[in-house]
């Protein structure tokens, strides 16, 4: 297939943290926030005069400092956050929402906060006099309390907070704003999933991965025009000739900002056409429907908890409606088979992936590969042979049924 125009300039956004995009709206006044989780709103971090920065350490290989500060055995991505920190590579952050949700996350943020102890001066990660982190509790169950709780945490700690340190604009005005430009980015980032739904997909899952992800650490207006072109080049962009994959896989699980990652799976075989996982565009890329008369925060809070798939949410009925989802998502894509990844010594994904491997298969005939990985894929040999080798068990299988 001819070359994305874009893809380039994508690949080098995601080299860094603070990217060309970042240091263009900063030199325009706008305040830079960050966050880690899917129950941040992002939407409430991009009102005017701000914009949202998903965090990510690009490059990191050895979180040997942050190791010290938060032990082996926190998930490799929270300390490699932390390292990414500690060696200046956050300084241009002006705050850092946290959410009370992965304990290991929660970890890193809390090392973030500056510090106002004789004891801990030499604990100021952030470089930045105004810099400040703002901790919201998010519920673990979906109900009308729930909704009505998260909405009040969301005002309190993210809303007003902006407003009294930044003098950010959190009128209803301002957010209703911030939503009709996120839909669009949710939109134009559908449109441009969609063309792997076709038989053979006029976009890797590679591409896909890469443009999700800037739209995740880029300010949204300055991303756009490019979202915008690249949803029209697509349009015409002609497939292969010929089919360059042996089979379709959905790619779940945990924490995934690696494109690294898809594309080690691609180039053994297997086309990745869905992303279930944490930075994926199944959950995060729904628009948000705010009905007339209804209050946008509140809509904002009930839309964030609804469509998470998140394994923090343990009662019976919504674990299966997660691996029902699942199967519905390679359905809907064509998949032939899923692969469930969770980064070593996270909590949450680990149970879930274990779950997944079970279930999938026996009440859903779908094959699972389990993958336990570290946020640096290191083992890339060993991940190689295992996707291989679930790459052909499915060629296996769909002989076996006369396929």
């Amino acid at each position: 297939m001819k070359d994305l125009k874009h893809l380039i300039f994508f690949e080098d956004l995601l080299q860094e943290a603070n990217n060309k995009l970042v240091q263009q709206a900063k030199a325009e006044g706008k305040y830079a926030i960050g966050y880690t989780c899917y129950f941040m709103p992002e939407v409430l971090l991009d009102l005017p005069g701000c914009f949202s920065v998903r965090l990510r350490a690009p490059r990191c290989t050895s979180p040997d400092i942050a190791t010290y500060y938060m032990s082996s055995r926190v998930c490799h991505y929270a300390r490699s956050l932390m390292e990414r920190a500690l060696e200046g590579g956050f300084n241009f952050l002006d705050a850092q929402m946290a959410t009370e949700t992965c304990t290991a996350t929660c970890r890193f943020q809390e090392h973030l906060e500056q510090k106002h102890l004789d004891s801990v001066k030499d604990m100021r990660v952030i470089e930045n006099d105004n810099f400040f982190c703002e901790f919201c509790d998010v519920p673990f169950k979906n109900n009308e309390i729930s909704y009505n709780h998260f909405t009040e945490q969301l005002r309190v700690h993210v809303l007003d907070k902006l407003h009294e340190n930044l003098g950010v604009d959190v009128s209803d005005e301002a957010i209703l704003k911030a939503v009709e430009e996120h839909n669009e980015v949710c939109r134009l980032i559908n449109e441009i999933g969609d063309y792997r739904k076709l038989d053979i997909p006029t976009i890797t899952g590679y591409e896909f991965h890469v443009i999700q992800l800037v739209s995740l650490v880029c300010p949204k207006y300055l991303i756009l025009p490019y979202l915008r072109e690249t949803a029209e080049e697509l349009k015409t962009r002609e497939p292969e000739l010929k089919k360059d994959f042996r089979c379709k896989v959905v790619l779940a699980g945990s924490e995934n900002d690696d494109p690294g990652y898809t594309q080690l799976v691609e180039s053994c075989g297997a086309r990745v056409v869905a992303d279930r996982y944490c930075y994926g565009a199944v959950e995060s890329r729904i628009p948000i429907e705010i009905k007339e008369g209804e209050d946008p925060l509140k809509a904002i809070a009930k839309h964030y908890l609804l469509t998470s798939n998140c394994p923090r949410f343990m009662p019976q009925d919504e674990m299966r409606q997660r691996k029902k989802r699942l199967a519905d998502l390679a359905k809907e894509y064509h998949a032939d088979g899923i692969i469930v990844s969770s980064n070593k010594f996270c909590e949450y994904w680990s149970y879930e992936r274990v779950i997944d491997t079970v279930v999938m298969p026996r009440d859903f005939g779908i094959p699972v590969c389990s993958i336990e990985k570290e946020y640096i894929n290191s083992a890339s040999g060993q991940l190689r042979t295992r996707f291989q080798a679930f790459v052909e068990s499915i060629e296996i299988k769909q002989i076996q049924e006369g396929k």
